[in-house]
């Protein structure tokens, strides 16, 4: 963790202080969790539409550099003005520059994690480029100045009543409205002029089909299209792993994305845009930011296949009981936590211990990414390259001493006891993390060796 910043622990704290909130947040994504699982069972052939797309992924990560080239080559014969970005910096100059070339001084914006990641909205507005999210969720979390905490559901922390207050001060709703059908009305009225008046609109990418040069995205509000089809100049940010070989591959994938992030068959809108409208300019920007570095990584090269389903959140204990902020990272929850790190170890050296390791995350990929064994692998490298918090190294370390001698083992277990017994305030007190949210037990009165000793006679004439 770098000098000053608050680790998951410090800032799952603050959430976890809220226990209403936290208890719908928790009871909230797991609702979603049990509608996935419902659609996922009205498919006998969900695991082989699982293995089919993990198997595309596959071919397409080990032949990226081909399929990128090739959709650029049909892309630009489709009309499309292709960019390359190897970073973030990159990546929003390029959007200034074709902005600053047009004159113009606003922008419309659907929901994309990748200029999330890019910090694309504070770029532009530091230079006079005024940018609106039009994806609701992610409007709220504008305004809110707050960024997303999940890749489907942006404001999934906030209750109703919160939302109202945000609207009555930004939006000067009547004060204490905090009908979500009323509150939704009234965003869907202050955007439909924002559509109407601005002259570029950026959208991201879910997939980018290589035999053709055309991408799709997918939303469930009509915002992007809205945005595309009434603009001037229409912009798409895309990471160049969400390239998949052919058209044919989109069934796969459809069927699995909208199933496995929120339960339903399809998302309502699947659009295709493959060249510009006469009179409109098109642009693509294919940008890296440390995509090719976790390509090069044989151990975690599977998590560029995420599909950004957000099921894996929806299913994790630890994020949906500490919060999607309290990540302090773009991508949040398990994948979040196998993608950071790669960008920056020692900023990110504390997600990957963010997670009990039970696998459910695994499970209900859609893509077949092992989650659970790159969390796992992750500690090991943060731990090896020193990045690890010196009190977990020291904990370590004591305990694979104490673990190796039968000696120290038993001696440090008859104190255990002993202060679990008579001085339990030396164990249950505010400086013990497990204390915090659990009652700490009764020390045992004899070690499990004693009592087998003691017993395994008895058992044995008995059997």
């Amino acid at each position: 963790m770098e000098k000053g910043m608050k680790d998951h622990a410090a800032l799952a704290e603050a959430f976890i202080n809220d226990e209403e909130r936290v208890d719908w947040h928790d009871g909230a994504l797991w609702w979603i969790r049990q509608k996935r699982d419902i659609a996922s069972k009205q498919i006998p052939e969900w695991e082989d539409l699982r293995e089919t797309a993990s198997r595309i992924k596959n071919n397409v990560l080990s032949n990226l550099h081909d399929y990128l080239l090739q959709f650029e080559a049909n892309a630009t014969l489709n009309g499309i003005k292709v960019h390359w970005a190897a970073d973030a910096e990159e990546h929003n100059a390029i959007v200034y520059s074709i902005l600053k070339d047009k004159d113009i001084k606003q922008m419309v914006k659907s929901k994309s994690m990748l200029t999330e990641e890019c910090h694309l909205n504070e770029y532009l507005i530091e230079r006079g480029v005024d940018v609106i999210n039009s994806d609701l969720g992610e409007y709220i979390q504008q305004l809110d100045n707050e960024p997303p905490s999940h890749i489907v559901l942006p404001c999934i922390h906030k209750r109703k009543e919160e939302i109202g207050e945000i609207f009555h001060e930004h939006l000067g709703t009547e004060k204490g409205v905090s009908d979500p059908t009323t509150l939704t009305r009234f965003a869907r009225r202050h955007l439909r002029d924002v559509f109407i008046t601005r002259r570029a609109a950026l959208t991201g990418v879910n997939f980018a089909v290589a035999e053709t040069g055309e991408y799709v995205v997918c939303t469930n509000e009509g915002n992007a299209d809205m945005g595309a089809h009434l603009s001037e100049v229409q912009i798409a940010s895309m990471g160049i792993e969400k390239i998949i070989p052919q058209k044919a591959h989109l069934g796969v994938f459809l069927r699995l994305l909208a199933r496995s992030a929120t339960g339903q068959p399809i998302t309502i809108y699947s659009s295709h845009f493959k060249k510009p409208r006469e009179g409109q300019e098109m642009h693509l920007i294919l940008v890296d930011l440390g995509r090719s570095r976790q390509l090069g990584r044989v151990d975690f090269r599977d998590s560029l296949k995420c599909i950004k389903c957000g099921a894996c959140m929806n299913t994790c204990p630890v994020y949906r009981k500490s919060g999607g902020l309290s990540y302090h990272n773009t991508i949040a929850g398990p994948i979040g936590a196998i993608l950071a790190p790669n960008l920056d170890m020692k900023k990110h050296a504390d997600l990957p211990f963010a997670s009990t390791l039970c696998g459910s995350c695994s499970n209900v990929c859609p893509v077949k990414i092992n989650i659970h064994d790159q969390l796992y692998q992750w500690r090991q490298v943060i731990v090896r390259e020193g990045y690890a918090a010196n009190t977990k190294v020291l904990g370590m370390k004591a305990m694979a001493w104490t673990l190796s001698s039968p000696t120290s083992y038993s001696t440090l277990g008859k104190a255990g006891r002993w202060v679990l017994n008579n001085i339990p305030f030396a164990v249950n007190n505010k400086f013990n993390p497990w204390y915090k949210q659990r009652d700490m037990p009764d020390g045992p009165k004899e070690s499990f060796d004693v009592w087998y000793a003691k017993n395994n006679g008895h058992d044995s004439e008995k059997d």
